[in-house]
C-alpha cells in the first residue's frame, strides 16, 4: 500500500551538506530537477546519463551557485557492461570513499500497444535500461552506500507500476520490477545497515517521457519536474528515517494510474 508524503517538508539549505548523491537519468527532465535541488541542499552531485553535452551544461549550471564540484559519469546503461558498473564504483571509491545517496531514475518509456504485439527487442531495451541498469547500479554501490553514516536509495517509480494499465507494456511491467526490488532490497537490508531504500512515484509532470505518453495533453496543465525535486530531496536526507516503504505525492493521488 503507497503511503502518502507530506507536502509540507524540513526545507533546510542544509538538509544534504556533505553527502555525495548520484543520479541517473541526469540528462533531463525530474533527473537533472532532482540533481539540481540536491546540490542547492549542500550535496556534491554525480551525475549518470548518456548525454555528455547535456551533462556538461547542468553541471556548469551548478557552479554557479555550488561550492561542490558536480562530477559527470558518462554511461549509456542501454549498452553499459558489468565492468562499466564496476569501474563506476571503483572511480566513487576512489574520490569520494563512500555514497550517500542513490537515486535511480533513468527510464526508457517503449511504445503503448498491447501485449500480443510489442516488440520483444524493443521489450528487452527497455528492461535493460529501466530494470536491468538498476540491478547492476545498485550491485556495484552497496558496499559504498554501506560505508555511509547513512544513506539511502531511491526508486523512481510510476502509477502503472503500481496498478497495471492497457497498454503500457514494458514500461508498466519494468516498473512493478521495480517495486519488487525495492521491497526486496529493503527486507535485505532491514536491521542489518543503516541504508534506507524507498520508491517514490512523482506523478504526472511536464516532461519528455509525458509529452511522448500523451502528446495531445496540454503540457501547461501539468506541474513542472522541479515542484516535486524536494521530495527526493526529503527522503534522501537524514530527517527521513522511513524504509521499505511506496511513497506517494499529494498531487499524484487522484492520477495514480497515470505514468510520472
Amino acid at each position: 500500500m503507497a503511503r502518502l508524503l507530506s507536502p509540507e517538508l524540513p526545507a533546510s539549505l542544509e538538509a544534504l551538506s556533505g553527502k555525495v548523491i548520484l543520479v541517473t537519468g541526469a540528462n533531463r527532465g525530474l533527473g537533472k530537477e532532482v540533481a539540481l535541488s540536491c546540490a542547492r541542499h549542500g550535496a556534491t552531485v554525480l551525475l549518470l546519463g548518456r548525454d555528455v553535452k547535456r551533462l556538461e551544461v547542468l553541471a556548469d549550471e551548478i557552479e554557479t551557485f555550488s561550492a561542490n564540484t558536480p562530477v559527470i559519469i558518462p554511461l549509456n546503461l542501454e549498452g553499459a557492461t558489468i565492468d562499466d558498473y564496476v569501474t563506476v564504483s571503483t572511480l566513487i571509491a576512489e574520490r569520494f570513499q563512500r555514497l550517500d545517496g542513490l537515486v535511480l531514475n533513468a527510464a526508457l518509456l517503449g511504445e503503448l500497444t498491447g501485449i500480443e504485439t510489442y516488440d520483444p527487442v524493443l521489450w528487452a531495451r527497455v528492461f535493460q535500461v529501466n530494470v536491468h541498469s538498476a540491478f547492476l547500479l545498485l550491485r556495484a554501490s552497496l558496499p559504498l552506500l554501506r560505508r555511509a553514516v547513512s544513506s539511502s536509495v531511491i526508486f523512481t517509480s510510476s502509477g502503472v507500476g503500481r496498478s497495471g494499465r492497457a497498454y503500457w507494456g514494458a514500461y508498466a511491467a519494468s516498473k512493478f520490477a521495480l517495486e519488487g526490488m525495492m521491497q526486496t532490497l529493503a527486507d535485505e537490508l532491514r536491521d542489518v545497515t543503516k541504508v534506507r531504500v524507498n520508491s517514490l512515484n512523482p506523478g504526472r509532470l511536464r516532461t519528455r517521457m509525458r509529452s511522448q505518453a500523451y502528446p495531445a495533453e496540454d503540457p501547461s496543465t501539468l506541474p513542472e519536474a522541479a515542484s516535486v525535486a524536494r521530495y527526493f530531496v526529503h527522503l534522501l536526507s537524514d530527517a527521513n528515517i522511513e524504509h521499505g516503504q511506496a511513497f506517494e505525492l499529494p498531487v499524484s493521488l487522484e492520477v495514480a494510474t497515470h505514468v510520472n
